[in-house]
């Protein structure tokens, strides 16, 4: 086609609000009820085939723990070997399709998920991720959308990115995928995660191998769904659920691996980093290693902050998604002036918060994800009630006899090195410390120092000057740093995410600085005029 192509520019996908009597609520409570009368067996997608192993894994509802409503089946080295060559097969022609073809293919499917997917995605979401039709509105509809249309967009940025060519000359760029596959790995907790992490590095031509997180293949395997009703060839993604070992393992260990995205815990990042330093010899090149891992992330507040803002953001940016997000505010430092003003009324909102199922869309809150984060959850609220150096003063309840419930919980720390201070706890669990107002610049410091990660943070304060400050001694603490606000929410195309330190590579999910790793380029020069003779003017004799 002798055509210059443009993406449509974009924006933000709306969030519809499912108020009582509304269309979208209505749809959304049957395709609930559909989910839930159904058990669904979940295959590999191998090449665009269903492949079943017969060892398989119940998919339970997290708020109702013994209501099954799917199995999948495990990947293993075999599976993966498999993959390895569909994604090598694939790559033969999805590198070479034009862009503005792969483009479209991600632009249909944006536009699909906000239309007739939209409730299906929502509510396997709700189902299995136990989220709040808020939350998986904002997640797996509103945020995803926005990232096939944004992805794409900057694609065709980085592709128009071209070099001054000289007269007599003309240079180019371009912009090839990997030389190799990339493997996706991709968390529970938010299904725009599992939806970008595959997709971003295929929209720049690239074929991936993808490894849901175990507690999230429901959504998941809607999500392949959609990409194959979007018209995504077979091979360009292939779904592995299974464990790290089966398949992490194997995936790294080929010679065709030339990319990681991932995100999950700092730890199991931190070691697949190691093993891919191990098994250089090993790939065609150095692998493109993109991570979003941990964070311990903080609200500080001034004196002269507004009580009422920095109250409401400690309750949704600590307990919305049941704190199970990488960005949720888990510790607050809030001057005495400011905390014995706020105290009594953020504990009454916070033993207030409603929590119950998914489906009843009165709550505030569901249950987190899985016995396994109930349990380490659960172990962080019991150290703080035994220790004396903290207090629980709202919550620390939790109850596993019908889901995985716990109650927003808000412990005060005398110490700011307290354990709840500095471990990511991944849960409804907020830690405040309070310092004496005369120690902003002391207690900035403390900030800084007392977690590893570099996520998300905040500051509250009315007095410029302090802003100010707090932005030059925290410039390292957050990749992204809100004034006045939450240090939650980040938008598609308003707020790149990622963050530094050990909450990972810092290369911004929703931008086009993450778009830009997963494109290997070549520079081009022609030469209209090329010389005819070796000789250069200074090596000519002096008169």
């Amino acid at each position: 086609m002798n055509s210059i192509f443009k993406i449509p520019e974009p924006v933000n996908e709306p969030a519809l609000n499912y108020a009582p009597g509304s269309a979208e609520r209505k749809e959304l409570k049957a395709k609930i009820a559909e989910l839930r009368g159904q058990v669904i067996d979940i295959p590999l997608i191998i090449g665009g085939k269903e492949v079943r192993t017969g060892r398989t894994v119940d998919i339970a509802i997290p708020h109702e723990n013994r209501k099954v409503i799917g199995r999948f089946h495990k990947a293993g080295p075999k599976e993966v070997q498999l993959a390895v060559r569909a994604a090598a097969q694939a790559r033969k022609t999805w590198a070479r399709m034009p862009w503005h073809a792969r483009a479209a293919i991600f632009l249909k499917a944006g536009d699909l998920l906000a239309t007739t997917w939209r409730q299906t995605l929502n509510a396997a979401t709700m189902l299995g991720q136990s989220k709040t039709p808020f939350q998986a509105e904002i997640d797996s509809a509103c945020e995803l959308a926005d990232f096939y249309r944004f992805n794409t967009y900057y694609a065709q940025q980085i592709y128009s990115e071209q070099p001054f060519s000289p007269r007599g000359n003309w240079n180019y760029m371009d912009y090839r995928p990997l030389e190799g596959f990339v493997f996706a790995v991709t968390p529970f907790n938010f299904t725009s995660i599992a939806g970008n992490l595959p997709t971003a590095p295929a929209i720049m031509g690239n074929t991936v191998l993808w490894k849901p997180a175990s507690t999230a293949v429901y959504s998941g395997y809607f999500l392949m769904k959609l990409w194959q009703a979007a018209g995504l060839p077979d091979g360009v993604i292939n779904m592995l659920p299974g464990s790290g070992g089966e398949v992490g393992a194997p995936v790294i260990d080929s010679p065709d691996f030339m990319g990681l995205h991932f995100t999950g815990s700092t730890g199991v990042f931190n070691g697949m980093w190691e093993t891919i330093v191990k098994n250089f010899h090993r790939y065609k090149g150095y692998p493109r290693i993109v991570g979003e891992t941990g964070g311990k992330d903080f609200i500080f507040a001034h004196p002269s902050c507004d009580r009422q803002a920095l109250k409401t953001a400690i309750v949704r940016g600590a307990y919305e998604f049941q704190g199970q997000k990488c960005s949720a505010a888990s510790r607050s430092y809030v001057p005495k002036s400011v905390w014995n003003k706020i105290k009594d009324e953020l504990v009454a909102d916070i033993e207030g918060l409603k929590m119950g199922p998914a489906e009843d869309f009165g709550n505030f809150m569901n249950a987190v994800i899985d016995r396994n984060a109930f349990a380490n959850i659960a172990g962080y609220i019991d150290y703080a009630a035994k220790d004396r150096s903290a207090k629980v003063l709202a919550g620390g309840k939790y109850d596993d006899s019908r889901g995985w419930y716990i109650r927003p919980t808000l412990i005060k720390a005398s110490k700011p090195d307290f354990r709840t201070m500095q471990e990511e706890i991944f849960g409804p669990v907020m830690t405040v410390y309070v310092y004496d107002d005369a120690k902003f610049d002391e207690t900035l410091r403390l900030c800084d120092a007392t977690s590893p990660y570099a996520l998300t943070g905040a500051i509250f304060s009315q007095d410029r000057a302090a802003v100010l400050k707090a932005m030059d001694r925290l410039e390292n603490a957050a990749g992204n740093f809100y004034i006045n606000d939450k240090p939650t929410g980040a938008v598609v195309g308003q707020q790149p995410f990622g963050g530094a330190r050990a909450s990972g590579t810092n290369d911004k999910a929703g931008s086009l600085l993450n778009m830009m790793r997963w494109t290997s380029p070549r520079a081009v020069k022609e030469n209209f005029v090329p010389p005819h003779d070796y000789r250069y003017p200074y090596m000519q004799k002096e008169a």
